[in-house]
């Protein structure tokens, strides 16, 4: 299988993830840590899933998956970003913004396609 841009950046963005939990983990954050983490890496999971689709129907409810699992993942990251001593790096929250972007465009245009 080919990687397609959207799969590229959920994986490197759930590889930012994992290593931004081990800073929760450190603060021993740990309920945090595993929600985020599940959360985010939830999200390439599932695209990548999508990619195996048996249908564009069931393309489209993968994807939505992955945009409701991003939608949580801002979620945690703007909450750990309310909590002072965290530090959650900017790149990682423009990166789920534009993460949640990219689905919300993906599942309309595949919607205006269906046959």
């Amino acid at each position: 299988m080919q990687e397609g841009p959207i799969v590229k950046m959920t994986l490197a963005f759930s590889i930012d993830i994992i290593m931004y939990n081990r800073v929760l983990i450190s603060k021993k954050e740990f309920d945090i840590a595993r929600q985020l983490k599940r959360s985010a890496t939830s999200i390439g999971a599932n695209v990548f899933e999508a990619q195996y689709a048996e249908s564009k129907l069931d393309f489209i409810h993968k994807m939505k998956i992955a945009s409701k699992e991003a939608s949580e993942t801002l979620y945690w990251l703007s909450l750990c970003e309310r909590i002072s001593d965290f530090e959650v790096p900017q790149k990682m929250l423009n990166d789920i913004k534009e993460i949640l972007a990219i689905l919300s465009a993906i599942i309309i245009t595949t919607k205006k396609n269906i046959t």
